[in-house]
């Protein structure tokens, strides 16, 4: 990692030299000499990054040149963005300022000199005669290749243990008159929670419990958050404003009413403490006869207090045979078997994993970037300690080996994972938009930084480092999830090479250490007290609160001044309290702020690239009318209270949202040759036609959603303009459409259509089953004012999935030869809808069916023979879901 920092600040130099040429004159020298030192140095550190991993030696030598390296970053970076901001300097000043960059440098020199005699001291040839002769792999001799994203990531982790799933269905189907615990106990990376996830979903279960519900707790409990999920999960009537409102005691009392009659079914994920058992135990009421909690935890006490009549059960370790299956899925996914000439080094790796499921998968995950050579292999298994005692060392053993053979930008981008809390749903483009910003990623030909970013992701999920959390219906990944013995371990790595640390509220106050106050990124965690000391650190480059805080914050202090990436999470209103001078920090790359309610002034931050404030409040308070960041490449703002705004020249912008028409699209819309997802509210007609004629000079826009104004008299105008957007993906319009074009005037490579409030006119349907590439259509709310849904022979051959959001609905039928391609089907407040289409059940590709407020239509589904036949016969999941979230999970996925 000590090289990824001499790496970074030597290309930001030599990029420096070139692009701020002018900035630089007068300096440029003295710059051009600390990044050839710097290059030397990173020769150095290729072997003693690895040496680190076995020799204590080197840890101070490595630790001076990461902290002199990133010195040397900050000081160039500070007096560039001081001359841009001053290019009127008088001439007076301009040698004043050139002198302190000049003493800067020669202190930096001074201190690499140093080094450099201490370099000579250790010797390079120290570092290839190692305790216990060893002999270093060069990193240079390390696979480091770019990978493709695999087409389609496989989630399954679980080989079918029958004996355990058998043993807790038998358990979680016992009719105990009072509310039992069923409890699943081991060790970390034993795949409790792939077990538990299994049982939720188990078809036996489908119609045991009248509710359900699957929380995350983990180490950092949140006793509040986990009560809401259960609320919303099981269906507990309650108004979303007053939940947050009410104290936690009245919410254990709202859940313990409403559960104790019916049959129900709680998963709590990851308990640490009984602690927790105890603050959740009184909302669990005896219930109907049969009802359950499921716990999983590594910790016997914990299960037994939470159960003592219960036996907590405990997975088995996995078979020789078993740790061969998994292995096989990630090491060589697609192949039926392990060739030949690699099976006896596959047993031997799969043999030291101790049956361990976590170990086998990072280790398959690892070689699956191997070449299939018995050379390749064979190092592996020699490159690893294998004679450890524990189960848990084995796993940190080969979790090292896994992140030792990342590629630099590869270890920051999975280091960077441990500022998340645990257990958290990560947002795949929010993640993206921080590495971008963090300046982790290499240049990948003409590929935009995003793009090489996602392509990073698809590797460390190759790699089995991290887990595919949520999709889209279309199938791509919209969170990912970090594996907590996984992030245990970023958490460690971090902290030693002073890349992160984390601030939970279980220490009284940050510790004053060296190494703590030099850590390069900070996030709080804390839910407790609202305020922390910030003032011991000097060198962050990221800060992250995760919780809200009510404090003052001077960001006009010099530790401040070099933060590229700044999440805030305010509490009130009170502009004294710092928030407003943000607007000064000039390095900002990332700014995220939630509930934040006043005036911020931003135009000062020119190398901003993402402003998200999609959380934040009444948006035309939020800054002046008028932003001009010609930077920016990612402009998210709150959709609920959307607001005109003046924009400057953004040839950046990649994403817009949150905005109303104005006058900024008449002058600066075909200015964003780089648009790939625009959203806009409250469009006039003229509007929605001068967005559709621009549209088409945007060759790289992706999404489009359009929304008029919500009058009787405001219609689309005519949509043929559209046709000519070829690299057009997904289109969302929001209302009224006097006529539909014809198939051809679709954009052609359309796969996603959202229409609400469109009143569409009869006879649209057919235009709509002939787009020849759709995959998903939603007709929501208003969009056809019609009693009767006829889907035609032939019609949609590409609809994978559709949504029906139709109040009138009445007659759905379903032609022979129809949705030939369906996977997943809505049904959504068609409460009218009294008949399950006979063609249905034709329908051999559908795997999930949702529903929500569409009482008759889900009664046949349960109780008519035929079509209970037909959902087990393909194992069809039948999901139904409650209004109060139906819109917001529906959202989250498209």
């Amino acid at each position: 990692m000590a090289e990824q920092v001499v790496s970074d600040a030597v290309i930001k130099l030599t990029g420096w030299l070139i692009k701020e040429a002018v900035l630089l004159k007068g300096v440029s020298e003295e710059v051009q000499h600390l990044r050839d030192k710097l290059s030397w140095m990173q020769g150095f550190l290729q072997d003693a990054d690895a040496v680190q991993e076995r020799s204590v030696r080197f840890q101070t030598l490595v630790s001076q040149i990461r902290e002199v390296a990133f010195d040397a970053e900050v000081a160039i970076e500070s007096y560039i963005s001081k001359a841009a901001a001053r290019r009127s300097w008088r001439k007076v000043l301009k040698p004043i300022y050139r002198r302190r960059i000049r003493t800067k440098i020669k202190k930096i020199q001074a201190r690499m000199e140093e080094i450099s005699k201490d370099k000579e001291i250790f010797g390079t040839a120290s570092m290839n005669n190692q305790e216990g002769g060893e002999a270093l792999i060069s990193k240079n001799e390390r696979l480091r290749w770019w990978r493709q994203p695999s087409p389609n990531i496989q989630e399954d982790d679980l080989i079918d243990l029958v004996e355990d799933t058998e043993a807790l269905i038998t358990q979680l189907c016992a009719m105990e008159r009072s509310r039992s615990v069923v409890s699943i106990v081991g060790m970390g990376g034993l795949g409790k929670t792939t077990l538990a996830k299994k049982l939720y979903n188990h078809p036996d279960l489908g119609d045991q419990f009248h509710c359900r519900s699957f929380v995350y707790v983990s180490q950092e409990f949140n006793r509040r958050e986990i009560l809401k999920k259960i609320i919303k999960d099981v269906g507990c009537p309650h108004d979303r404003d007053e939940l947050e409102k009410l104290e936690e005691e009245a919410m254990v009392e709202m859940l313990h009413m409403f559960l104790k009659d019916g049959r129900y079914l709680v998963v709590l994920d990851d308990i640490w403490k009984k602690e927790v058992w105890d603050g959740l135990k009184a909302a669990f009421p005896s219930g109907e006869m049969g009802s359950k909690v499921m716990v999983t935890t590594r910790f016997r006490d914990v299960a037994v207090y939470a159960d003592p009549r219960s036996i907590p059960h405990e997975p088995r370790m996995l078979t020789e045979d078993e740790s061969l299956e998994l292995f096989l899925k990630k090491a060589l996914p697609g192949m039926d078997d392990i060739p030949s000439n690699l099976q006896k080094l596959g047993r031997e790796m799969v043999v030291k994993c101790g049956g361990l499921p976590l170990a086998v998968i990072v280790l398959g995950g690892l070689l699956s970037t191997k070449p299939q050579t018995v050379v390749e292999w064979d190092r592996v298994l020699q490159n690893i300690s294998w004679n450890l005692i524990s189960a848990q060392d084995r796993v940190s053993a080969i979790l090292a080996l896994s992140y030792n053979d990342l590629p630099l930008h590869l270890k920051s981008c999975f280091l960077h994972l441990g500022i998340f809390p645990e257990d958290t749903s990560i947002e795949k483009m929010h993640l993206i938009r921080l590495w971008v910003a963090e300046g982790f990623l290499p240049q990948q030909g003409e590929e935009i930084e995003e793009g090489v970013a996602e392509n990073c992701m698809n590797q460390l999920i190759d790699r089995c480092m991290i887990q595919v959390g949520t999709r889209t219906y279309l199938g791509s990944f919209k969170t990912i999830r970090i594996h907590d013995v996984l992030r245990d371990f970023s958490l460690t790595k971090g902290r030693e090479e002073n890349f992160l640390g984390i601030y939970t509220g279980q220490e009284h106050e940050l510790s004053a250490s060296h190494d703590s106050t030099k850590s390069r990124r900070l996030a709080i965690h804390n839910e407790h007290d609202r305020c922390v000391n910030l003032d011991p650190y000097t060198h962050l480059r990221s800060l992250h609160f995760y919780c809200k805080f009510d404090q003052f914050i001077d960001f006009t202090r010099k530790n401040f001044k070099s933060l590229r990436v700044l999440e805030l999470y305010c509490v009130d209103n009170d502009p004294y309290k710092g928030i407003s001078k943000v607007g000064d920090l000039i390095q900002l790359r990332f700014l995220g702020l939630r509930h934040l309610i006043y005036t911020l002034y931003l135009s000062s931050l020119k190398n901003l690239q993402t402003l998200d404030m999609r959380f934040s409040g009444y948006a035309s308070s939020l800054f002046t009318r008028e932003l001009k960041i010609e930077n920016l490449r990612h402009l998210l703002l709150p959709e609920r209270h959307p607001f005109d705004l003046t924009l400057g020249t953004m040839i950046h912008l990649q994403t817009l949202k949150g905005i109303e028409g104005g006058r900024w699209i008449e002058d600066g819309l075909a200015k964003m040759i780089s648009l790939r997802r625009l959203k806009i509210r409250t469009l006039s007609r003229d509007g929605v036609t001068l967005v559709i004629s621009i549209a088409e000079r945007l060759r790289h826009l992706q999404s489009l959603s359009l929304t008029n104004k919500e009058r009787e008299d405001e219609l689309f105008p005519p949509l043929e303009g559209l046709s000519r957007c070829d690299r057009l993906l997904k289109l969302r319009l929001c209302g009224k459409i006097e006529k539909l074009p014809d198939a051809n005037g679709f954009p052609r490579n359309l796969i996603k259509l959202v229409l609400m409030r469109s009143n569409l006119p009869k006879g649209s349907v057919v235009i709509l089953e002939r787009l020849p590439n759709l995959k998903m259509l939603s007709l929501g709310h208003g969009s056809y004012p019609f009693n009767e849904l006829v889907c035609s022979s032939e019609g949609f051959p590409q609809l994978q999935v559709l949504h029906l959001i139709w109040e009138r609905m009445e007659v759905w039928k379903v032609e022979e030869g129809a949705l030939k391609k369906l996977r997943q089907l809505t049904i959504y407040r068609c409460s009218k809808l009294k008949q399950v289409p006979e063609g249905l059940k034709s329908l051999t590709t559908l795997q999930e069916l949702d529903i929500c407020e569409s009482p008759e239509f889900e009664h046949m589904l349960r109780t008519n023979e035929d079509l209970i036949d037909f959902t087990r016969k393909y194992s069809i999941k039948l999901v139904h879901r409650y209004n109060d979230d139906f819109m917001k999970w529906s959202s989250c996925r498209h």
